[in-house]
């Protein structure tokens, strides 16, 4: 007997645990990425001087940047 496409194998249970893995994985970097920008935020506001020269550089290297 032929074995059943991979696409008939969603309701599997290897599936099923592929799929809360992905979501938990989702999760977790999206949570990383909430708190990384919250990190960068605080860093801002703790020491406006390095951010501001953070962001002329980042004008500066925008300016010079070639198409």
């Amino acid at each position: 007997m032929p074995e059943p496409s991979k696409a008939g194998a969603e309701g599997s249970p290897r599936a099923r645990r592929a799929n809360r893995a992905d979501a938990e994985r989702l999760r977790r970097r999206a949570r990383f990425l909430r708190e990384l920008d919250e990190a960068k935020e605080l860093r801002d506001r703790v020491r406006p001087r390095r951010a501001r020269a953070a962001r002329m550089r980042q004008q500066m290297r925008m300016r010079t940047f070639r198409w």
